[in-house]
C-alpha cells in the first residue's frame, strides 16, 4: 500500500487539489444561486422562488459538491481500483440526488396548492378536497420513491445483488410472509390511497366520532389525528375509518342547522317569542341569514317544549348561536312573562263541615253536643260579659 501511494503520490495529489478546488467552486456557485433566490423569494406572491429557499438549500450543498467531483471525475488520473470506487460512491449519491428531486417536486407541488387553495378561509371546501388528496399522494411519493432509490443503491453493489437474485426464487413465499406480517400496515396504506380519492373526510372536516366531535387535524400514513373540541388529540388508525361509522359535519358544506329546546309553561305567547327569536338572531353575525324557525315541538305532562332552529355558516358558529339563543329566550320569558317559567300546578281539596240536627250553626262538636256562643260561655265560666 505505502509503495502505492509512493508510486502515484503526484497523481493523487493533483487529483486531490483538483477535487477540492471543485467542491470550494460549487460551494461558492450554491451560495450565490440561494443569495439570489432569496431575493427572488421576497417578491409577493412569488411561491416557487419562496418553496425552493425553504426546501432545497440544505440538500443542495450536498448536492453541488457531487455535481462538480461528476464533472472533473473523468478527467482524472487515478488508478483504476481508485477511480471506481469514487465512481461507485458518486453513482450513488447521484441515485439519492434524483429520489430527493422527485420529492423535492412533490413538496413544492404541495407548497404552491397550499397557497392558492388555502383553507383558512370561509368557503375552502374545494381547497380541503384538493390539499387532503395530494397530502396522501406525497406520502405515497415519499414511501415509493425511497423504497426504488434504496433498492437501485443496493443492486449496484455485487454481494448483494448476487443475493437478491438468489431469493428471487422464494419471492413468492417471502411476500406471502411478509403480507401476513404487514397485514395492519397494508390495510391502512389501502385506506390511505381509498381515503384520498373517495374522501370522505378532508383536512378540518368537523367530525363524530366514537361519541367525540372534533375537526380533522392530520392524515397520516398509518393514522388521522383528530383535535377534540377540548384540545385532545383522537388518534385513530386509517383502516378505522374504512370499517365503522362516522359523522362528517362538512362532507358537501360547512353550513349547519343549528337548535335549541325551551321548556315553558302552556300559557306561554309562542308567537311572542317567535318574534324575539327572530330579533336575537339578526343581532348576532353567528346567524347565516336564511333558517329562523319556532316551533312547539313536543308537549308533557306540565311543560310545553319549544324547539328554536336556525342555521350557521359553520359548526363553530352554530354551537355559540344555540347558546346565544337559549340565553336571550330565557333573559327574555323571565323578564317579559315570568308566568310563563315552567311550574307545577296542585290542587287542594278540603272536606266540608259535616252539617248537625241539632245544634244552632247546624253542627256538632266531637261529643255529638251544638257548639255553645262566646256569650253563654262566658256567662257559664264566670267572666266579664
Amino acid at each position: 500500500m505505502m509503495q502505492f501511494f509512493v508510486q502515484n503520490w503526484h497523481n493523487l495529489l493533483w487529483a486531490a487539489i483538483i477535487l477540492a478546488v471543485a467542491v470550494v467552486i460549487s460551494l461558492l456557485v450554491h451560495y450565490v444561486v440561494f443569495w439570489l433566490l432569496k431575493r427572488l423569494a421576497r417578491r409577493k406572491g412569488a411561491y416557487l422562488d419562496q418553496s425552493l429557499a425553504r426546501h432545497a438549500q440544505g440538500p443542495t450543498r450536498w448536492i453541488f459538491p457531487l455535481l462538480a467531483i461528476l464533472i472533473v471525475l473523468p478527467g482524472l488520473t487515478l488508478p483504476p481500483k481508485l477511480m471506481s470506487a469514487l465512481e461507485h460512491i458518486t453513482g450513488i449519491g447521484l441515485i439519492a440526488a434524483i429520489a430527493w428531486l422527485f420529492i423535492l417536486a412533490s413538496v413544492i407541488t404541495s407548497d404552491i396548492l397550499a397557497n392558492r387553495y388555502r383553507v383558512d378561509v370561509a368557503d375552502n371546501l374545494l381547497a380541503r378536497r384538493i390539499q387532503t388528496q395530494f397530502h396522501m399522494l406525497h406520502r405515497v411519493v415519499v414511501i415509493v420513491v425511497t423504497i426504488v432509490a434504496v433498492a437501485i443503491a443496493l443492486m449496484t453493489f455485487p454481494a448483494i445483488n448476487h443475493i437478491g437474485m438468489s431469493l428471487l426464487a422464494s419471492a413468492g413465499l417471502a411476500g406471502l410472509i411478509v403480507g401476513l406480517a404487514m397485514k395492519g400496515t397494508l390495510s391502512n396504506l389501502i385506506a390511505g390511497i381509498q381515503i384520498a380519492f373517495t374522501q370522505p373526510f378532508r383536512l378540518e372536516d368537523a367530525v363524530v366520532i366514537e361519541g367525540q366531535w372534533g375537526w380533522i387535524e392530520e392524515i397520516g400514513t398509518m393514522y388521522v389525528v383528530v383535535r377534540i373540541w377540548d384540545l385532545r388529540r383522537l388518534v385513530l388508525p386509517l383502516s378505522y375509518f374504512l370499517d365503522h361509522p362516522f359523522e362528517n359535519w362538512t362532507r358537501t358544506s360547512a353550513e349547519l342547522l343549528g337548535h335549541c329546546f325551551i321548556y315553558v309553561d302552556y300559557t306561554v305567547p309562542v308567537e311572542e317569542i317567535r318574534q324575539e327569536l327572530r330579533r336575537v338572531v339578526e343581532s348576532t353575525p353567528l346567524w347565516a341569514g336564511k333558517v329562523c324557525v319556532l316551533q312547539i315541538s313536543d308537549f308533557f305532562q306540565t311543560t310545553a317544549q319549544l324547539r328554536a332552529l336556525m342555521d350557521a355558516r359553520n359548526s363553530s358558529d352554530a354551537w355559540d348561536l344555540r347558546c346565544y339563543v337559549r340565553e336571550k329566550l330565557i333573559a327574555y320569558i323571565k323578564e317579559h312573562y315570568p308566568q310563563s317559567l315552567p311550574r307545577y300546578r296542585a290542587e287542594l281539596d278540603t272536606p266540608n263541615a259535616v252539617a248537625s240536627e241539632d245544634g244552632p250553626n247546624g253542627a256538632t262538636n266531637r261529643f255529638g253536643s251544638a257548639p255553645q256562643s262566646q256569650a253563654s260561655a262566658r256567662k257559664q265560666s264566670g267572666g266579664p260579659q
